[in-house]
C-alpha cells in the first residue's frame, strides 16, 4: 500500500483542496491481489488504489467511456502470421497505465483511510489531476494518449481494429496490439522493435 501511495503522490495524481460548494466527491477503495508465478508460488502481493467511479454522473464528471479492445479473432490472426513468418514476438506491460493521462474533468475524491493528511490538510479532498483506476473515462483517455504516441513514431491505426497499429517500411512491417495495459509487438526486424520499445 505504501508503494502504491508513493507512486501516486510522486506522479502528482492529486492535490488536496477544500471541496467546493455544490460539488460532490467520489469514494475510494483498495483492491488486493495475490500475483502467482508460473510454478504456482506467490510471486508478490499487490495493492491497487482505485476510485469508486460507479457513482460518477454522465455529463457532469465524465463523457464518453467507449474504449476499443483487441478482438480475439485479430489476436489469433496476429499470432498465426507471426508463426508463419517466423517473427519475434514481444509482450510489454505498462505499469500504472492510467496515471499517464491528465484528467480534463473536475473530479474530487475522498482521502484514503490510513493515509488521511494530518494538520491543516485534514478535512480536505483530493482533486484528481491524473486519471485513476476505477474512473469511467480512464481506459478511453489512456488509449487516446497511446494512439498519439504511436502515431508520432509513424505507426498507423488499423481501421479493422482500432487496437492494432502497424508501420510498413519496404518489405518489413512492425505490428503492435494493445489490450488496456498489455502490448504485443512483432516484426521480422528486431531493430524496428527496439526502436518502438525505446519510443514507448
Amino acid at each position: 500500500m505504501l508503494d502504491e501511495m508513493n507512486v501516486l503522490q510522486n506522479n502528482g495524481t492529486w492535490e488536496l483542496v477544500p471541496l467546493p460548494s455544490r460539488k460532490f466527491f467520489v469514494g475510494c477503495m483498495w483492491i488486493f491481489v495475490i500475483k502467482v508465478g508460473p510454478d504456482d508460488t506467490i510471486d508478490r502481493l499487490k495493492a491497487r488504489f482505485v476510485a469508486k467511479g460507479y457513482i460518477q454522473t454522465f455529463g457532469l464528471n465524465y463523457g464518453d467511456t467507449f474504449s476499443p479492445l483487441a478482438k480475439m479473432a485479430f489476436v489469433c490472426l496476429f499470432i498465426a502470421m507471426d508463426v508463419f513468418q517466423q517473427c519475434s514476438l514481444y509482450q510489454l506491460d505498462v505499469k500504472n497505465v492510467f496515471l499517464n493521462w491528465d484528467l480534463q474533468e473536475e473530479i474530487y475524491m475522498e482521502q484514503s483511510l490510513g493515509f488521511v493528511a494530518q494538520g491543516e490538510s485534514s478535512g480536505l479532498v483530493c482533486r484528481l489531476r491524473k486519471s485513476l483506476y476505477g474512473l469511467k473515462q480512464s481506459p478511453r483517455a489512456w488509449l487516446g494518449k497511446f494512439n498519439n504516441i504511436v502515431q508520432q513514431f509513424g505507426m498507423t491505426r488499423s481501421e479493422a481494429d482500432h487496437s492494432i497499429f502497424y508501420r510498413r517500411s519496404g518489405v518489413e512491417c512492425i505490428y503492435l496490439v494493445v489490450y488496456v495495459d498489455d502490448i504485443v509487438l512483432t516484426s521480422t526486424n528486431l531493430h524496428g522493435i527496439s526502436q518502438v520499445k525505446q519510443h514507448l
